[in-house]
């Protein structure tokens, strides 16, 4: 019989990939709208846009890579001293992994010998999972999750950039929003659709931020791009 799919094993992968791509997108629709409002040559524009995706894509990967090895640290820091526990008072562990039964609803007896036979089998996994809540599918994965976010900003970037690109300057401006909005609605449908949230909140939410986000640097390009 095939396991059971649940949506708790795309969180770490999930949560990596739907940021980078929304970052990607919103940053950089917002730096071309920005620079673009200031009225700079075509050639800046273009610039700015790749500059934009390339150091936003390594900023994701390294910003991902630091904050998920923390959490990779805490957990292996938190494993090696249920090792050493488990060694040292073996008898005590098990009391403990029987009390957690207990609380969980178990009678004393059957959560003895549901402690007895999980620890027999797979002591610190047990211990992990059931006293310290770390999960095999959620556990932290750094290379994981940085490749996952640079990759996204990368794809969320390209449209604003392929559209710099190509797009004489009259235009582009008003095409990068709305292309920006599109997909912004596209991407908050399908994040909320795989972590199974309501769609169009998911997909309001995102577009709503990126608008703002776009709205603003349009402003500061136009005050400040005739001045410096």
């Amino acid at each position: 019989m095939l396991g059971e799919l649940h949506r708790s094993g795309r969180i770490g992968w999930l949560r990596a990939a739907v940021l980078g791509a929304n970052d990607g997108l919103i940053s950089t629709s917002s730096l071309v709208v920005g620079v673009a409002a200031a009225e700079p040559g075509r050639a800046a524009v273009l610039l700015a846009a790749v500059a934009g995706l390339v150091a936003g894509a390594l900023s994701m990967a390294a910003g991902e890579y630091v904050s998920v090895s923390s959490q990779a640290d805490t957990e292996q820091a938190d494993l090696t001293r249920e090792r050493g526990e488990l060694a040292a008072s073996p008898k005590a562990e098990h009391a403990e992994l029987a009390g957690i039964y207990i609380a969980r609803g178990l009678s004393r007896d059957l959560a003895v010998q549901v402690a007895d036979q999980l620890m027999a089998h797979d002591a610190l996994g047990t211990h992990a999972r059931d006293e310290l809540g770390i999960q095999e599918m959620t556990r932290a994965r750094p290379i994981q999750a940085a490749v996952a976010s640079a990759a996204s900003f990368a794809i969320g970037a390209a449209p604003p950039a392929v559209l710099a690109a190509l797009l004489p300057a009259r235009i582009l401006t008003a095409s990068i929003v709305g292309v920006t909005l599109g997909l912004l609605l596209v991407l908050g449908s399908v994040a909320a659709r795989v972590g199974g949230a309501p769609l169009a909140r998911g997909a309001l939410r995102v577009a709503f931020w990126g608008a703002v986000a776009m709205a603003g640097t349009a402003v500061v390009g136009r005050l400040f791009g005739g001045v410096l």
